[in-house]
């Protein structure tokens, strides 16, 4: 029988129930395939997690690493190469760069003059038989080594003498000691380590608790707890001024990062929000609040009008739309987005088009060698505008420009990573545009991800946030202490002088407790521990 009368024993409807189920087929093939590209995205995003290289940067391989067979034989050697300078065995080689001045020791152990040594004198047994008329010291050997005790801890005994005068009968008293925190054991020096011990090194309280009982020392868990959180209670005005400071900049860059604080169930902890922000005088604050909702970028952006650098979360664009001036339709406040997120977005789609990411790399990598080039020759912000008008927005145009051509590709489904952060990328292209007339505006938000890495490094360690005021608190403490790594300041020293400064300080200057001003004005002559002035005494 042919098909054509196989064909004629079936019914129009039957015919028609057929197509359908044709189609349907069809359809259900399609989701399959689709179902089956995210899988294997899915998987071979977790495989990068787990086996990849965390490092974002690429090695680019554009065939100067290694000739082929017989490449270059043509080439003729010059009459007279240059000759390479060969340093003999007998000439000190160049220092490092940066070597610790004032080093004590010039050997390959350097410590400054503020390291405490120990001197440990090793005497030939045979001079324990002579006197000191039958031998001379004619030199003397030094070795340096680096030693390390199980803790220091020290315990300061304060005796107040009561004395009577014997004309008068009068009783004399010194006044107690001066203490950070009124009716605690705890020093400013003991403060000031437990804080940095956990916010800067990452040990957390129990294990801090651990040690000290390893030392011999019993204090209850609660007693350490309450004096670490009384002390960035007293650090509190501080972070504020540091926020007022931070809002008045003209350029910000924003982000937010999630933390575990707080409980909402037998078990379970609630998610929280760090929302981190950079601003143009190397000052970071961290506020903290309990969700991700777009409103908490207009509570923190009360009053700022200038550039806002963020990633593609959309609370900052929504924010961003709605800030007007009132006289006319120009914007108070311009959006800039981050190349970086951007470039996440197509290396998504590496798998599915490495030809073309590879052209997208070649884009942006082109960007940021002329922003090197601008690092490197210190140029100021006018020669710094005009070279990326000169250098960078031709890489910006032929960019756009390409990615224009590809979306005539046919090849290119609407499901595709690379479709969807093409479309990303031209709708905001404005955005990715800003930094070209404004150079103080960042490529990327890399330095804002590099100063908010010590609360990804906490949650390692510490987990969570037993209650949201502990994650507020967690958020005053490292925006002093992350802003002092900026400055260059030291934060033991800076601790140490503001916790006893803080009390004493006019309300109205607080503001010159921040790490950025307390350099100037204080850094030079802190305030010392009386654990300091007692060694200082015993010499």
């Amino acid at each position: 029988m042919t098909y054509v009368e196989r064909a004629q024993q079936f019914s129009t409807a039957e015919v028609a129930q057929l197509l359908r189920s044709h189609d349907a087929l069809q359809r259900e093939h399609t989701a399959l395939k689709a179902d089956l590209a995210r899988a294997l995205k899915q998987l071979d995003w977790l495989q990068r997690q787990i086996f990849g290289r965390k490092s974002e940067r690429r090695i680019v391989d554009d065939g100067t690493f290694q000739l082929n067979f017989g490449e270059g034989f043509e080439e003729i050697p010059q009459d007279n190469p240059p000759q390479q300078r060969v340093i003999a065995a007998h000439e000190r080689k160049v220092p490092r760069k940066n070597p610790l001045e004032g080093a004590v020791c010039d050997t390959g152990l350097r410590f400054g003059p503020e390291v405490p040594v120990e001197e440990i004198r090793l005497d030939p047994p045979e001079l324990a038989e002579l006197s000191a008329d039958q031998y001379e010291i004619i030199d003397e050997k030094v070795t340096h080594k680096l030693a390390q005790l199980a803790g220091s801890y020290v315990v300061l005994k304060y005796i107040q003498p009561l004395i009577k005068r014997k004309d008068s009968g009068a009783l004399l008293s010194a006044p107690a000691p001066a203490a950070v925190l009124e009716k605690s054991y705890a020093d400013v020096s003991f403060l000031a380590g437990a804080l940095i011990d956990k916010f800067v090194y990452h040990l957390p309280l129990y294990r801090q608790h651990q040690r000290l009982e390893h030392n011999h020392i019993v204090l209850a868990r609660g007693t350490l707890t309450n004096a670490t959180q009384r002390a960035i209670g007293l650090l509190e005005p501080v972070y504020r001024a540091m926020f007022v400071s931070v809002l008045q900049s003209q350029t910000l860059a924003m982000d937010e990062t999630p933390t575990k604080a707080g409980r909402s169930g037998p078990g379970t902890m609630k998610t929280g929000y760090f929302w981190p922000i950079y601003g143009d005088r190397d000052e970071v604050v961290f506020p903290f609040f309990d969700n991700r909702r777009h409103e908490n970028v207009a509570t923190l952006l009360t009053g700022f009008k200038g550039t806002l650098l963020t990633d593609g979360y959309a609370a900052y664009e929504r924010y961003a739309a709605k800030q007007k001036a009132p006289d006319d339709d120009t914007p108070g406040l311009v959006h800039a987005q981050c190349w970086v997120h951007l470039r996440r977005m197509f290396l998504d789609a590496e798998q599915e088009h490495p030809d073309k990411v590879r052209q997208v790399l070649t884009f942006i990598r082109a960007l940021y060698g002329h922003e090197e080039h601008c690092r490197k020759e210190k140029l100021n912000a006018d020669a710094k505008r005009a070279y990326r008008q000169q250098h960078s927005a031709p890489v910006v145009a032929a960019f756009f420009a390409w990615l224009l051509q590809q979306q005539q590709d046919p090849t290119l489904l609407p499901s595709e990573a690379f479709t969807q952060a093409m479309r990303y990328a031209l709708a905001h292209r404005a955005k990715f545009e800003v930094f070209l007339d404004q150079p103080e505006v960042a490529l990327d938000t890399n330095h804002l991800e590099r100063a908010l890495r010590p609360i990804p490094l906490g949650r390692k360690n510490w987990n969570f946030c037993w209650t949201e005021l502990g994650a507020k608190q967690v958020g005053i403490i490292q925006s002093l202490l992350i802003t002092c790594k900026l400055h260059g300041v030291d934060p033991y020293d800076y601790l140490v002088d503001v916790l006893q400064r803080v009390d004493q300080h006019p309300a109205s200057r607080v503001h010159e407790l921040t790490p950025r001003l307390w350099k100037q004005h204080y850094a030079a002559n802190p305030l010392r521990s009386a654990l300091y002035w007692a060694r200082q005494r015993k010499g």
